[in-house]
């Protein structure tokens, strides 16, 4: 005898969790600050919305390198593409997407470069404290690796000691940057 129930493809219940979730996290209550920081706090917000196309993918394991040239327009702001690699991880925090520790790489160099100074560096430089060092600690709290080109750091005249804890510091961005793709991590630009 014919079954006359209806199959639903387990992708189908996952995009409805998905939705249900970034749903829930529209509700205007006393959390909406989680809500729009669900991993990194203070940085990146989001604002989820329902029915949209695209969304992270459970499933999927996201390897991903950022490509950091640009610095900020002011030496007192937060880099702005570093904010964006923090709404890149609440992003995947909000659909339940966790990378794993040295999935998520950030490879910066050029004019970006000063944003990975220690404080002290960076107050000498430009009488300050660094507006990055507390986004730089909660990124690779958040197991995203940090890496800086020594060329860029040669050119910015730079010292070793100088550069903010845990930040891995690579012969060329152009050589990390290929061996990263070569090993499939996708380019964000």
């Amino acid at each position: 005898m014919p079954s006359n129930k209806v199959r639903v493809p387990a992708h189908s219940w996952r995009r409805t969790g998905l939705a249900l979730v970034l749903g829930l996290m529209m509700t205007g209550n006393a959390n909406a600050q989680d809500a729009n920081h669900p991993v990194i706090a203070g940085y990146g917000a989001i604002h989820p919305a329902q029915d949209l196309a695209n969304l992270p993918d459970p499933s999927l394991r996201y390897r991903v390198a950022f490509e950091i040239t640009r610095a900020a327009n002011d030496t007192g702001q937060v880099n702005p593409a570093l904010d964006r690699v923090a709404r890149f991880i609440n992003l995947l925090g909000a659909a339940g997407v966790r990378p794993d520790p040295g999935d998520i790489v950030v490879v910066m160099h050029g004019p970006a470069t000063p944003s990975i100074l220690r404080d002290a560096a960076y107050e000498t430089r430009f009488h300050q404290a660094n507006p990055n060092s507390g986004l730089i600690a909660k990124l690779q709290q958040a197991g995203v690796a940090i890496h800086v080109c020594s060329f860029a750091l040669a050119n910015q005249r730079i010292e070793r000691d100088e550069v903010a804890k845990g930040v891995t510091i690579d012969l060329a961005a152009m050589v990390t940057l290929a061996n990263l793709q070569l090993k499939g991590w996708a380019l964000i630009l």
